[in-house]
Protein backbone atom coordinates (compact mmCIF):
# COMPACT_ATOMS: atom_id res chain seq x y z
CA UNK A 1 0.00 0.00 0.00
CA UNK A 2 1.70 3.36 -0.94
CA UNK A 3 1.17 5.90 1.54
CA UNK A 4 -0.82 8.05 -1.71
CA UNK A 5 -3.35 5.52 -0.62
CA UNK A 6 -3.87 6.59 2.64
CA UNK A 7 -6.90 9.57 3.35
CA UNK A 8 -6.26 11.01 6.45
CA UNK A 9 -9.06 11.09 8.69
CA UNK A 10 -10.44 11.81 12.20
CA UNK A 11 -12.93 9.13 14.44
CA UNK A 12 -14.64 10.53 16.81
CA UNK A 13 -15.54 7.26 18.74
CA UNK A 14 -17.02 8.82 22.24
CA UNK A 15 -19.33 6.24 23.24
CA UNK A 16 -19.55 3.93 20.32
CA UNK A 17 -18.50 0.14 20.79
CA UNK A 18 -15.02 -1.10 19.73
CA UNK A 19 -13.16 -4.40 19.47
CA UNK A 20 -9.78 -5.20 20.28
CA UNK A 21 -8.63 -8.60 19.67
CA UNK A 22 -5.75 -9.81 21.67
CA UNK A 23 -4.20 -9.82 24.86
CA UNK A 24 -0.75 -8.78 25.11
CA UNK A 25 0.77 -5.58 25.65
CA UNK A 26 0.49 -3.91 21.93
CA UNK A 27 -3.51 -4.47 22.61
CA UNK A 28 -3.53 -3.00 26.03
CA UNK A 29 -1.89 0.15 24.36
CA UNK A 30 -4.19 0.51 21.55
CA UNK A 31 -7.66 -0.56 24.27
CA UNK A 32 -6.03 2.61 26.63
CA UNK A 33 -5.85 4.91 23.58
CA UNK A 34 -9.34 4.00 22.45
CA UNK A 35 -10.31 4.39 25.80
CA UNK A 36 -8.63 7.62 26.24
CA UNK A 37 -10.82 8.46 23.13
CA UNK A 38 -14.23 7.76 24.95
CA UNK A 39 -14.93 4.81 23.17
CA UNK A 40 -16.99 1.56 24.93
CA UNK A 41 -13.90 -1.42 24.83
CA UNK A 42 -14.28 -4.87 24.14
CA UNK A 43 -11.01 -7.05 24.66
CA UNK A 44 -11.31 -10.82 23.27
CA UNK A 45 -8.78 -13.11 24.14
CA UNK A 46 -8.05 -16.76 26.11
CA UNK A 47 -5.75 -15.10 28.19
CA UNK A 48 -4.84 -10.64 28.46
CA UNK A 49 -1.50 -9.24 30.12
CA UNK A 50 -1.92 -7.51 33.12
CA UNK A 51 -2.47 -4.01 32.23
CA UNK A 52 -5.29 -5.29 30.35
CA UNK A 53 -6.94 -7.06 33.25
CA UNK A 54 -6.17 -4.02 35.56
CA UNK A 55 -8.09 -1.87 32.62
CA UNK A 56 -10.78 -4.58 33.11
CA UNK A 57 -10.90 -5.11 36.73
CA UNK A 58 -11.55 -1.45 37.18
CA UNK A 59 -14.82 -1.64 34.89
CA UNK A 60 -12.84 0.77 32.20
CA UNK A 61 -13.21 -2.16 29.85
CA UNK A 62 -15.02 -5.28 28.71
CA UNK A 63 -12.80 -9.13 28.65
CA UNK A 64 -14.45 -12.03 27.23
CA UNK A 65 -11.65 -14.98 28.32
CA UNK A 66 -11.70 -16.75 24.87
CA UNK A 67 -11.00 -17.37 21.26
CA UNK A 68 -12.04 -14.97 18.84
CA UNK A 69 -15.55 -15.33 17.18
CA UNK A 70 -16.81 -14.24 13.93
CA UNK A 71 -19.96 -12.83 15.25
CA UNK A 72 -17.54 -10.75 17.80
CA UNK A 73 -17.69 -7.96 14.77
CA UNK A 74 -21.41 -7.36 14.81
CA UNK A 75 -21.96 -4.25 15.75
CA UNK A 76 -19.00 -2.52 16.27
CA UNK A 77 -17.56 0.67 14.85
CA UNK A 78 -13.96 0.15 14.87
CA UNK A 79 -12.03 -2.88 15.15
CA UNK A 80 -8.09 -3.44 16.10
CA UNK A 81 -6.50 -7.01 15.94
CA UNK A 82 -3.33 -7.54 18.08
CA UNK A 83 -2.93 -11.27 18.65
CA UNK A 84 0.61 -11.84 17.36
CA UNK A 85 -0.90 -14.71 15.54
CA UNK A 86 -1.37 -13.50 11.60
CA UNK A 87 -3.69 -16.06 10.43
CA UNK A 88 -6.19 -14.92 13.47
CA UNK A 89 -5.79 -11.48 12.86
CA UNK A 90 -6.17 -12.08 8.77
CA UNK A 91 -9.48 -13.66 9.42
CA UNK A 92 -10.44 -11.06 12.02
CA UNK A 93 -9.86 -8.18 9.63
CA UNK A 94 -11.22 -10.13 7.06
CA UNK A 95 -14.86 -10.72 8.79
CA UNK A 96 -14.88 -6.94 9.45
CA UNK A 97 -14.15 -6.09 5.94
CA UNK A 98 -17.02 -8.04 4.61
CA UNK A 99 -19.67 -5.96 7.12
CA UNK A 100 -17.78 -2.81 5.98
CA UNK A 101 -16.12 -2.07 9.44
CA UNK A 102 -13.07 -0.33 9.62
CA UNK A 103 -10.00 -2.55 11.08
CA UNK A 104 -6.63 -2.05 11.79
CA UNK A 105 -4.44 -5.38 11.40
CA UNK A 106 -1.46 -5.44 13.24
CA UNK A 107 0.20 -8.52 11.80
CA UNK A 108 0.21 -6.95 7.96
CA UNK A 109 0.07 -3.41 8.01
CA UNK A 110 0.29 -3.70 3.69
CA UNK A 111 -2.96 -5.42 3.75
CA UNK A 112 -4.49 -3.25 7.04
CA UNK A 113 -8.27 -1.50 5.82
CA UNK A 114 -7.09 1.46 8.27
CA UNK A 115 -3.69 2.42 10.01
CA UNK A 116 -2.75 3.70 13.49
CA UNK A 117 -0.65 6.74 13.44
CA UNK A 118 2.03 7.99 16.03
CA UNK A 119 -0.02 10.23 18.08
CA UNK A 120 1.05 13.46 20.72
CA UNK A 121 -1.02 16.03 22.12
CA UNK A 122 -0.26 19.45 22.66
CA UNK A 123 -2.36 22.03 23.83
CA UNK A 124 -6.02 21.19 21.96
CA UNK A 125 -4.17 19.67 19.10
CA UNK A 126 -3.25 16.40 18.00
CA UNK A 127 -0.73 15.33 15.84
CA UNK A 128 -0.70 11.82 14.02
CA UNK A 129 2.06 10.72 11.95
CA UNK A 130 1.81 8.01 9.21
CA UNK A 131 5.25 6.93 7.73
CA UNK A 132 4.83 4.34 5.31
CA UNK A 133 4.70 1.64 7.83
CA UNK A 134 7.40 2.91 9.59
CA UNK A 135 6.18 2.93 13.32
CA UNK A 136 9.88 4.53 14.90
CA UNK A 137 9.83 7.02 11.38
CA UNK A 138 6.13 7.41 12.48
CA UNK A 139 7.38 8.38 16.49
CA UNK A 140 10.60 10.07 15.47
CA UNK A 141 8.36 12.90 13.52
CA UNK A 142 5.90 12.87 16.14
CA UNK A 143 8.20 14.03 18.66
CA UNK A 144 10.07 16.23 16.69
CA UNK A 145 6.48 17.98 15.55
CA UNK A 146 5.76 17.94 19.13
CA UNK A 147 8.99 19.52 20.05
CA UNK A 148 8.32 22.70 17.67
CA UNK A 149 4.81 23.26 18.59
CA UNK A 150 6.01 23.29 22.40
CA UNK A 151 8.60 25.86 21.98
CA UNK A 152 6.61 27.89 19.84
CA UNK A 153 8.53 27.67 16.65
CA UNK A 154 5.17 25.88 14.90
CA UNK A 155 2.24 27.72 15.42
CA UNK A 156 -0.52 26.57 17.76
CA UNK A 157 -2.59 29.93 17.21
CA UNK A 158 -6.17 29.35 17.01
CA UNK A 159 -7.98 31.18 14.16
CA UNK A 160 -11.65 30.30 14.58
CA UNK A 161 -13.95 29.53 17.79
CA UNK A 162 -14.60 25.63 18.38
CA UNK A 163 -17.21 24.59 21.13
CA UNK A 164 -18.18 25.97 24.06
CA UNK A 165 -16.18 28.17 26.10
CA UNK A 166 -13.97 29.03 22.84
CA UNK A 167 -14.26 32.84 23.07
CA UNK A 168 -13.13 33.57 26.44
CA UNK A 169 -9.88 35.15 26.45
CA UNK A 170 -6.76 35.51 28.78
CA UNK A 171 -4.08 37.15 29.60
CA UNK A 172 -0.41 35.86 30.05
CA UNK A 173 2.14 37.68 31.71
CA UNK A 174 5.62 36.62 29.62
CA UNK A 175 9.02 37.10 31.20
CA UNK A 176 11.11 37.79 28.11
CA UNK A 177 14.40 37.88 29.78
CA UNK A 178 16.95 40.25 29.45
CA UNK A 179 16.62 40.79 25.38
CA UNK A 180 17.94 38.25 23.81
CA UNK A 181 15.27 35.82 21.96
CA UNK A 182 17.66 32.87 23.26
CA UNK A 183 16.87 33.30 26.75
CA UNK A 184 12.76 33.17 26.81
CA UNK A 185 11.50 30.12 28.30
CA UNK A 186 9.91 27.27 26.40
CA UNK A 187 6.44 28.12 27.88
CA UNK A 188 6.44 32.18 27.14
CA UNK A 189 7.65 31.04 23.80
CA UNK A 190 4.78 28.79 22.91
CA UNK A 191 2.25 31.30 24.37
CA UNK A 192 3.69 34.01 22.37
CA UNK A 193 2.83 31.98 19.26
CA UNK A 194 -0.53 31.54 20.42
CA UNK A 195 -0.83 35.47 21.12
CA UNK A 196 -4.06 37.31 18.98
CA UNK A 197 -2.60 40.55 21.18
CA UNK A 198 0.61 41.08 22.37
CA UNK A 199 0.94 43.99 24.78
CA UNK A 200 4.96 44.74 24.42
CA UNK A 201 7.46 46.78 26.76
CA UNK A 202 10.47 48.29 25.16
CA UNK A 203 12.63 45.97 26.69
CA UNK A 204 12.97 41.57 26.20
CA UNK A 205 13.00 39.71 23.14
CA UNK A 206 12.38 42.73 20.78
CA UNK A 207 12.94 40.51 17.36
CA UNK A 208 10.41 37.76 18.15
CA UNK A 209 7.58 40.03 17.07
CA UNK A 210 9.37 40.21 13.48
CA UNK A 211 7.90 36.26 13.63
CA UNK A 212 4.64 36.98 14.89
CA UNK A 213 1.44 36.31 12.32
CA UNK A 214 0.54 40.09 10.37
CA UNK A 215 -2.81 39.53 12.15
CA UNK A 216 -1.57 39.66 15.44
CA UNK A 217 -1.92 42.91 16.72
CA UNK A 218 1.06 44.43 18.81
CA UNK A 219 0.39 47.10 21.37
CA UNK A 220 3.21 49.10 22.22
CA UNK A 221 3.35 50.43 25.97
CA UNK A 222 7.02 51.09 26.93
CA UNK A 223 8.50 53.19 28.90
CA UNK A 224 11.52 54.88 29.45
CA UNK A 225 13.10 56.81 32.35
CA UNK A 226 10.86 59.52 33.44
CA UNK A 227 8.79 58.94 29.96
CA UNK A 228 5.50 57.17 30.40
CA UNK A 229 3.23 57.40 27.72
CA UNK A 230 0.86 54.60 28.45
CA UNK A 231 0.02 55.20 32.37
CA UNK A 232 0.31 51.71 34.24
CA UNK A 233 -3.54 51.98 34.89
CA UNK A 234 -4.09 52.05 31.01
CA UNK A 235 -2.03 48.72 30.31
CA UNK A 236 -4.20 47.23 32.96
CA UNK A 237 -7.17 48.46 31.28
CA UNK A 238 -5.80 47.14 27.96
CA UNK A 239 -5.16 43.13 29.47
CA UNK A 240 -8.46 42.98 30.51
CA UNK A 241 -10.33 44.65 27.80
CA UNK A 242 -8.70 42.62 25.16
CA UNK A 243 -9.41 39.89 26.93
CA UNK A 244 -13.27 40.60 27.68
CA UNK A 245 -13.03 40.24 23.99
CA UNK A 246 -12.42 36.90 23.80
CA UNK A 247 -8.26 37.08 22.75
CA UNK A 248 -5.36 35.59 24.05
CA UNK A 249 -3.49 38.34 25.28
CA UNK A 250 0.12 38.17 25.87
CA UNK A 251 2.25 40.94 28.08
CA UNK A 252 5.55 40.56 26.93
CA UNK A 253 7.85 42.03 29.45
CA UNK A 254 12.01 42.12 29.79
CA UNK A 255 13.57 40.32 32.75
CA UNK A 256 11.03 38.65 34.77
CA UNK A 257 7.27 39.93 35.65
CA UNK A 258 7.84 39.99 39.12
CA UNK A 259 10.96 41.71 39.45
CA UNK A 260 10.71 45.47 39.82
CA UNK A 261 8.27 44.33 36.57
CA UNK A 262 4.63 45.57 37.54
CA UNK A 263 3.42 42.35 36.94
CA UNK A 264 1.80 41.79 40.40
CA UNK A 265 -0.42 44.99 39.72
CA UNK A 266 -1.20 43.54 36.18
CA UNK A 267 -2.45 39.91 37.75
CA UNK A 268 -4.07 41.53 40.48
CA UNK A 269 -6.21 43.50 38.35
CA UNK A 270 -6.93 40.65 36.08
CA UNK A 271 -7.88 38.85 38.35
CA UNK A 272 -10.24 41.15 39.95
CA UNK A 273 -12.27 41.53 36.77
CA UNK A 274 -12.81 38.06 36.47
CA UNK A 275 -9.83 37.51 33.45
CA UNK A 276 -7.60 34.11 33.55
CA UNK A 277 -4.14 35.39 33.88
CA UNK A 278 -0.84 32.96 33.96
CA UNK A 279 2.74 34.29 35.23
CA UNK A 280 5.67 32.89 33.29
CA UNK A 281 8.42 33.58 34.78
CA UNK A 282 11.81 35.27 32.80
CA UNK A 283 15.14 35.46 33.52
CA UNK A 284 15.86 38.26 35.52
CA UNK A 285 17.98 41.20 33.85
CA UNK A 286 19.00 41.65 37.65
CA UNK A 287 21.46 38.19 37.79
CA UNK A 288 21.63 37.82 33.88
CA UNK A 289 22.84 41.06 32.67
CA UNK A 290 26.03 40.96 34.88
CA UNK A 291 26.43 37.49 33.57
CA UNK A 292 26.63 38.26 30.28
CA UNK A 293 29.56 40.28 30.89
CA UNK A 294 31.40 37.34 33.10
CA UNK A 295 29.96 39.11 36.69
CA UNK A 296 28.43 36.54 39.03
CA UNK A 297 26.52 38.01 41.78
CA UNK A 298 27.75 35.11 44.11
CA UNK A 299 30.60 33.89 43.88
CA UNK A 300 33.23 32.00 46.66
CA UNK A 301 35.25 33.66 48.74
CA UNK A 302 34.11 36.98 47.47
CA UNK A 303 30.59 37.04 48.22
CA UNK A 304 27.95 35.34 49.50
CA UNK A 305 24.28 37.28 49.18
CA UNK A 306 23.44 39.84 47.01
CA UNK A 307 20.58 43.29 47.05
CA UNK A 308 18.88 44.53 44.28
CA UNK A 309 17.89 48.30 44.32
CA UNK A 310 16.53 50.56 42.29
CA UNK A 311 17.08 54.00 43.35
CA UNK A 312 20.02 55.49 45.96
CA UNK A 313 17.24 56.04 48.55
CA UNK A 314 17.36 52.13 49.23
CA UNK A 315 21.11 51.62 49.75
CA UNK A 316 21.26 53.15 53.26
CA UNK A 317 19.31 49.56 54.13
CA UNK A 318 21.94 47.46 52.24
CA UNK A 319 25.11 46.10 53.92
CA UNK A 320 27.87 48.58 52.84
CA UNK A 321 30.95 46.25 52.56
CA UNK A 322 32.65 45.11 49.06
CA UNK A 323 31.31 40.90 50.09
CA UNK A 324 28.07 42.29 49.24
CA UNK A 325 26.89 42.26 46.10
CA UNK A 326 24.95 45.50 45.47
CA UNK A 327 23.08 45.63 41.92
CA UNK A 328 21.31 48.49 40.84
CA UNK A 329 18.48 48.51 37.81
CA UNK A 330 17.97 51.78 36.45
CA UNK A 331 20.46 53.48 37.98
CA UNK A 332 22.11 55.80 35.57
CA UNK A 333 20.37 58.53 36.28
CA UNK A 334 21.34 58.47 40.03
CA UNK A 335 24.55 57.21 39.90
CA UNK A 336 26.67 59.77 41.30
CA UNK A 337 24.79 60.24 44.14
CA UNK A 338 23.66 56.16 44.40
CA UNK A 339 27.86 56.01 45.04
CA UNK A 340 28.06 58.94 47.48
CA UNK A 341 25.48 57.05 49.79
CA UNK A 342 27.49 53.99 49.56
CA UNK A 343 30.33 55.45 50.05
CA UNK A 344 28.89 57.79 52.77
CA UNK A 345 27.68 54.35 54.07
CA UNK A 346 31.50 53.07 54.46
CA UNK A 347 31.85 51.21 51.30
CA UNK A 348 35.48 51.97 50.18
CA UNK A 349 36.21 54.52 47.25
CA UNK A 350 38.32 51.28 45.29
CA UNK A 351 35.41 48.56 45.41
CA UNK A 352 34.82 47.82 42.09
CA UNK A 353 31.97 48.43 40.03
CA UNK A 354 31.07 47.16 36.69
CA UNK A 355 28.16 48.44 34.51
CA UNK A 356 26.68 46.38 31.66
CA UNK A 357 24.57 48.15 29.00
CA UNK A 358 22.26 46.22 26.50
CA UNK A 359 23.38 43.19 28.02
CA UNK A 360 23.36 40.01 25.44
CA UNK A 361 22.42 42.78 22.49
CA UNK A 362 24.97 43.38 19.56
CA UNK A 363 25.73 46.69 21.10
CA UNK A 364 26.42 45.62 24.63
CA UNK A 365 29.25 47.97 26.45
CA UNK A 366 30.43 46.92 29.55
CA UNK A 367 32.07 49.66 31.73
CA UNK A 368 34.23 48.78 34.73
CA UNK A 369 35.78 51.24 37.27
CA UNK A 370 35.70 51.97 41.19
CA UNK A 371 32.89 53.18 43.61
CA UNK A 372 35.11 56.69 43.79
CA UNK A 373 35.56 56.98 39.56
CA UNK A 374 32.47 55.22 38.06
CA UNK A 375 30.15 58.50 37.94
CA UNK A 376 33.07 60.19 35.98
CA UNK A 377 33.50 56.77 33.56
CA UNK A 378 29.91 56.64 32.88
CA UNK A 379 29.28 60.66 32.36
CA UNK A 380 32.24 60.49 29.65
CA UNK A 381 31.74 57.26 27.93
CA UNK A 382 28.11 58.49 27.79
CA UNK A 383 26.67 55.61 29.51
CA UNK A 384 22.79 55.20 28.87
CA UNK A 385 19.67 52.53 29.74
CA UNK A 386 18.77 49.95 29.64
CA UNK A 387 21.98 49.16 32.03
CA UNK A 388 22.60 46.90 35.53
CA UNK A 389 25.17 48.13 37.80
CA UNK A 390 27.35 46.34 39.71
CA UNK A 391 29.17 46.87 43.25
CA UNK A 392 30.97 44.84 44.90
CA UNK A 393 34.23 42.45 44.72
CA UNK A 394 32.16 40.23 41.95
CA UNK A 395 33.43 42.58 39.46
CA UNK A 396 37.00 41.24 39.86
CA UNK A 397 35.57 38.24 37.94
CA UNK A 398 34.62 39.69 34.87
CA UNK A 399 36.67 38.57 32.16
CA UNK A 400 36.93 42.48 31.41
CA UNK A 401 38.58 43.69 34.30
CA UNK A 402 42.07 44.94 33.32
CA UNK A 403 44.81 42.92 34.91
CA UNK A 404 45.97 45.16 37.31
CA UNK A 405 42.31 46.03 38.68
CA UNK A 406 43.67 46.00 41.81
CA UNK A 407 45.21 49.32 41.50
CA UNK A 408 43.60 52.65 42.65
CA UNK A 409 44.41 54.38 38.99
CA UNK A 410 42.31 51.36 37.18
CA UNK A 411 39.30 52.55 34.52
CA UNK A 412 37.62 51.14 31.53
CA UNK A 413 34.84 51.26 28.90
CA UNK A 414 34.36 48.09 26.80
CA UNK A 415 32.63 48.03 23.78
CA UNK A 416 31.13 44.70 22.27
CA UNK A 417 33.48 42.84 19.81
CA UNK A 418 34.34 39.17 18.37
CA UNK A 419 35.38 36.49 20.71
CA UNK A 420 39.05 36.71 19.43
CA UNK A 421 39.74 39.76 20.33
CA UNK A 422 42.37 40.89 22.91
CA UNK A 423 43.26 43.55 25.35
CA UNK A 424 45.06 46.52 23.70
CA UNK A 425 47.65 48.72 24.87
CA UNK A 426 44.71 51.22 25.23
CA UNK A 427 43.14 49.01 28.13
CA UNK A 428 40.27 49.15 26.06
CA UNK A 429 38.40 45.69 26.69
CA UNK A 430 36.52 43.19 24.18
CA UNK A 431 33.98 41.25 25.78
CA UNK A 432 33.06 37.96 24.74
CA UNK A 433 30.06 37.69 22.24
CA UNK A 434 26.91 37.29 23.73
CA UNK A 435 25.88 33.55 23.39
CA UNK A 436 23.15 32.46 20.22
Amino acid sequence: MAIQDIYPTALRLLGRSVLVVGGGPVAARRAKGLLDAGARVSVVAPAACPALTDLADAGLLTWEPRPYRASDVDAVWFVQTATGDAAVDAQVAADAEAQRIWCVNASDHESSAAWTPAVAVVEDVKIAVNAGGDPRRAMALRDAVATALETGDLPLRRHRASGAGATAGSVALVGGGPGDAGLITVRGRRLLGQADVVVADRLGPRELLAELAPDVRVIEVGKTPGHHPVPQSEINRILVDEARQGRRVVRLKGGDPYVLGRGGEEAEFCRQNGVDVEVVPGVTSAISVPAAAGIPVTHRGLAKGFSVVTGHEELSEVPARADHTVILLMGVGQLRESAASLAHAGLPADTPVGIVENGYLPDQRVTIGTLGTIADQAEAAGVANPAVIVIGDVVRVSPFAPSHFKAADYSTTTPNAPRTSRTTETRVLTPLAPPN
